[in-house]
């Protein structure tokens, strides 16, 4: 076994440099791998939203929580479609599907997601789901289906997860990743910060992240979203500076990852966001909504990406293909 690339000193000696230092050098890296004026406009659909019977902490989706969001029928495949094409229509790229499940179960709701992943395929963009806890076989035949990307967040570091959730293990979180690498896919996992956590917890988790083999090809860095009802609902908000030194420093680490600015947009000023994709964010989440929490609208978006002087990725065909 070779030694883990980054340790947790280098890891938090980084995030504590001063941020402009800081953000010259996410820059540098980012500009050596990635083109420097290219955001991708991603589309997340709920596709089976509410019931879930984990209970993570942040989530109005659990059904251990009183919150304004109510279990729901899964959608048909022809809604998802539709959907999919009007994300393609807007500029997305990519269309990611999520359901509010603890993990995946063999049966006709998983043939239907299989379904959906081939129809979002069929129209030329990359497909991405969130399923929860994914076995070798099920990754395998989401891998069949033409699936690009898995998500599966690691949330927060290991030493904070129980505090965060109960109903599953951070071993859980990484076998997932693990299944889903082994089938090809590529993985898209990252975290949340506003939940209480401590500098060294922000850190733990950009720097398990790093230390996968290969690094995950995205990841999502979130803000905390309070959700009534929810144990973490009297969270104060996250300090957008934050947030950038989050994106630069998984920047640094992940030097090819797609870094994206996820949740919590709407809580953040368009210069805060501009900080963010300076720092290294070239992915955003793209639509009025994140799931069931509140996202800026398209048009807003377009707009800050022009002034920004950023273009939408333009589409490409996948690369992944199934064997």
């Amino acid at each position: 076994m070779q030694p883990p690339r980054f340790t947790r000193d280098e890891v938090r000696a980084l995030y504590d440099r001063p941020l402009l230092p800081l953000l010259d050098e996410s820059r540098k890296v980012h500009l050596a791998h990635h083109p420097d004026n290219e955001v991708q406009l991603c589309t997340l659909l709920s596709v089976k939203t509410g019931g879930c019977p984990e209970d993570c902490s942040y989530c109005p989706q659990s059904s251990k929580y009183d919150t304004n969001v109510s279990a729901e029928k899964m959608l048909d495949v022809r809604e998802v479609i539709a959907s999919a094409r009007r994300a393609k229509e807007l500029g997305s790229t990519r269309f990611c599907m999520g359901a509010a499940w603890r993990e995946v179960k063999e049966g006709p709701a998983f043939d239907r997601v299989l379904e959906m992943v081939r129809g979002v395929k069929d129209l030329g963009l990359e497909a991405c789901v969130t399923l929860g806890m994914v076995n070798e076989s099920q990754a395998k035949r989401l891998a069949e289906a033409g699936l690009d990307a898995y998500n599966h967040n690691l949330d927060t570091s290991r030493e904070n997860y129980r505090s965060i959730i109960t109903t599953r293990t951070f071993d859980d979180r990484l076998k997932t990743l693990e299944n889903v690498r082994g089938a090809g896919i590529t993985v898209c996992s990252g975290g949340i910060i506003g939940m209480g956590e401590s500098t060294d917890d922000r850190c733990e988790m950009l720097r398990t992240l790093a230390n996968m083999e290969p690094q995950p090809e995205s990841v999502p860095i979130n803000a905390l979203v309070p959700v009534e009802g929810t144990p973490l609902a009297a969270m104060p908000p996250v300090d957008p500076l934050d947030l950038v030194r989050m994106i630069a420093v998984a920047r640094i680490l992940m030097p090819k990852t797609r870094v994206r600015l996820s949740a919590g947009r709407t809580s953040l000023t368009r210069e805060a966001q501009m900080l963010c994709m300076l720092a290294g964010a070239n992915s955003i989440f793209y639509g009025d909504t994140l799931l069931t929490t509140a996202n800026p609208g398209e048009e807003d978006d377009l707009a800050l990406i022009r002034d920004a002087g950023l273009v939408a990725m333009p589409p490409k065909v996948s690369t992944h293909h199934a064997d």
